[in-house]
């Protein structure tokens, strides 16, 4: 989603159940919808692959973590390690 703000725009976030909605507020957590996990906003991994260019089209941002797990986005291994641990720990062990 893009969220470039202009005068009377606004931000393009993701509500809890995925769909998008406008904001006043800029997204704290960016995220990737094909992959379905979020992160901080200048997470290394993130910003490489907006670099490479494939990237932008399915970007999307959230206001907080908790709506971001409440969508079915995980967290990013790369820039919240200690999240994701705790994801994938919870997420073998829970029963199917």
């Amino acid at each position: 989603m893009a969220t470039a703000p202009g005068p009377g725009r606004g931000y393009t976030l993701l509500d809890a159940d995925g769909r998008p909605f406008r904001s006043t507020a800029p997204g704290t957590l960016g995220g990737h919808r094909r992959g379905r996990l979020y992160g901080r906003l200048d997470c290394p991994s993130a910003l490489r692959a907006m670099a490479r260019g494939g990237y932008r089209r399915h970007r999307v941002f959230f206001a907080d973590e908790t709506t971001a797990r409440a969508a079915g986005y995980r967290p990013c291994a790369v820039c919240l390690p200690a999240r994701y641990a705790h994801w994938k720990a919870n997420r073998e062990t829970a029963p199917p």
